[in-house]
């Protein structure tokens, strides 16, 4: 995966403008956060003719301008200390009405989960399948009809790959019996053990924050750094606040119970506060909050199996929010077109 083009220095920009005295007319020429109806990153935007008397580098600012006057800021920091944020351009709001409406059950319930002769059936095919393909994500190679016939038997798993999906198998059951109790610090350990159990290289990771002589980075298969996760003694710190923010009890404001659950996914992940299987818990914890919310039907859809058709603009989400000075709207609406595609009653 390539990583996208850094945008150029808004402070720069911002200079440049005020030196030129062209800043009004910047913004007269951008009223839009996305235009031509697409929340394009820099290294797209610059591809596409800009207004006409603009330079690609004047229309960028104009953008940007008129999005951070938008901006939610949350509690999630990188470890320079630079809050994220994001917006709420279209689709999203009509998206998350939608969501609302079908995730919770009140509208065009799928036939397999009305029926109760049917729904324990619907459910556990769901549950085999997100194990599956979750565990893909992460390089497992099983096939899904082995897979599903180990689960369906109880069987031990024979190999890494195996144990990954009974893991992940696990893992969902176990949040289906999560109550509405808080999230704790202890409990996303728990969650990621697990997740990991037999399936480490050191299985004394299993269940614990990496150390400090475990500083890890993500990296493509060339060996460019495409995230290097903040370090291992914030990391506690980090974990109490996204506990939080899971809770509700941060930041001031509503934010959706959507919203807040594709958040929670990206925080874990952005952290990477295990040496291994943090995809899978960030995965996890999405259907943690969105069930906590109520938005039960989520139990019997597998996000992963839309995530894995799509994985380099999964992986490209991250990238762009991370790239764009914290800009998770990137990284919101590829989330918001993942559970559009999931949703087929």
């Amino acid at each position: 995966m390539k990583r996208p083009a850094t945008p150029p220095d808004l402070t720069t920009l911002r200079h440049e403008a005020a030196a030129s005295g062209r800043l009004s007319a910047i913004l007269d020429a951008v009223r839009d956060i996305a235009p031509n109806g697409k929340y394009h990153h820099w290294d797209t935007l610059r591809n596409y003719p800009p207004p006409s008397g603009l330079s690609h580098r004047e229309w960028w600012l104009g953008v940007k301008l008129r999005r951070q006057g938008l901006a939610r800021t949350l509690p999630l920091s990188d470890p320079s200390g630079r809050a994220f944020h994001y917006l709420l351009p279209d689709p999203i709001p009509e998206r998350l009405h939608e969501f609302d409406l079908q995730a919770g059950g009140a509208l065009q319930m799928p036939t397999a989960i009305a029926n109760p002769a049917t729904k324990e059936q619907y459910y556990v095919n769901s549950l085999i399948e997100e194990a599956v393909t979750s565990s893909q994500l992460e390089g497992a190679s099983t096939t899904r009809r082995v897979a599903a016939d180990m689960l369906r038997s109880r069987r031990h798993p024979r190999d890494r790959s195996e144990q990954m999906i009974h893991n992940n198998y696990q893992a969902m059951l176990h949040i289906g019996e999560m109550g509405p109790e808080a999230l704790t610090p202890n409990a996303i350990p728990n969650l990621h053990r697990i997740v990991t159990t037999n399936a480490l290289d050191d299985a004394s990771a299993a269940g614990r924050l990496r150390s400090r002589s475990e500083q890890i980075t993500v990296v493509d298969p060339y060996g460019e750094i495409l995230h290097e996760p903040p370090p291992a003694e914030q990391l506690p710190q980090r974990m109490a606040e996204l506990c939080d923010f899971a809770n509700g009890t941060s930041p001031a404001g509503f934010v959706h119970p959507v919203v807040r659950s594709i958040l929670l996914h990206f925080w874990l992940a952005y952290d990477h506060p295990f040496v291994d299987g943090n995809g899978r818990t960030a995965r996890a914890l999405f259907y943690w909050s969105a069930r906590r919310h109520g938005y039960w039907l989520v139990e019997y859809l597998s996000i992963s199996s839309i995530l894995r058709k799509a994985a380099p603009q999964y992986g490209r989400a991250f990238l762009d929010s991370e790239t764009d000075e914290n800009d998770l709207t990137y990284f919101l609406l590829h989330h918001i077109r993942v559970l559009d595609g999931v949703w087929q009653p």
